[in-house]
């Protein structure tokens, strides 16, 4: 295998291309270029063509990582499965039935047991870099649903379907201040103007346990409800 041209993309600084003698095209960093010493006409071993496919897959999940962390922040597990996710086909040329007609079970596995290694070997960077954070992205989930009045059990449910470890769950929730105004605001919502039976409270009750409120909080505000009623 012999190196053709290579060339530093126009689009992507930092990128640089590298042509084969096969007609294939590798994109890899350039970090790369430096650390396995490459120039146009090297003729490369086996050994060699392994090292820079395997770089340019890096640099390929390297790109989509941080273009999937500028859109919004996640956490770590949410980010290796979306690089770790296989394409989504095209249906009407290949039926997700079929995916794997054909193919070597084992060789499939190990495929993606090497993707998901050099994925993980991408997140490593981007936490050395401070771009992928679980504690911080911990903060941000609990500010964002605390703000949509949600309730502690409500966001436990948000950290766990994002991936979150729960070593970072109760910090973040303790940065959450109750607010008795919002759990009142939701509660009068809920009751659209209607007296407080026994019945819409009752109603109100579950409406605000459905949101993760627990019941000290849920109690404190229908007592506020009544007592209003009363004055």
């Amino acid at each position: 295998m012999k190196i053709e041209k290579l060339e530093p993309s126009q689009h992507k600084q930092g990128r640089w291309l590298v042509w084969l003698d096969d007609a294939s095209l590798v994109r890899v960093g350039e970090g790369d270029v430096v650390s396995l010493g490459l120039y146009a006409g090297k003729e490369l071993t086996d050994a060699e063509g392994e090292t820079l496919a395997a770089a340019g897959e890096r640099s390929r999940l390297m790109e989509r990582a941080v273009g999937l962390l500028a859109q919004r922040p996640m956490s770590r597990r949410e980010l290796l499965d979306k690089l770790c996710a296989p394409p989504r086909p095209k249906r009407e040329k290949y039926p997700y039935d079929k995916l794997d007609d054909g193919l070597d079970p084992s060789l499939l596995q190990a495929q993606r047991e090497a993707l998901r290694e050099r994925a993980e070997g991408v997140a490593d960077q981007l936490t050395d870099l401070g771009l992928l954070n679980d504690e911080e992205y911990a903060r941000t989930v609990v500010r964002h649903y605390a703000a949509k009045g949600y309730g502690p059990r409500k966001i436990r449910d948000e950290l766990y379907r994002r991936g979150v470890p729960r070593e970072y769950w109760e910090d973040a929730l303790g940065e959450r201040e109750p607010d008795s105004s919002q759990i009142e605001k939701l509660a009068r919502q809920k009751l659209r103007g209607a007296e407080p039976t026994r019945e819409n409270l009752k109603k109100v009750s579950n409406y605000l346990a459905r949101r993760g409120y627990g019941w000290d909080e849920i109690s404190g505000a229908l007592e506020r409800l009544r007592e209003e009623e009363w004055k």
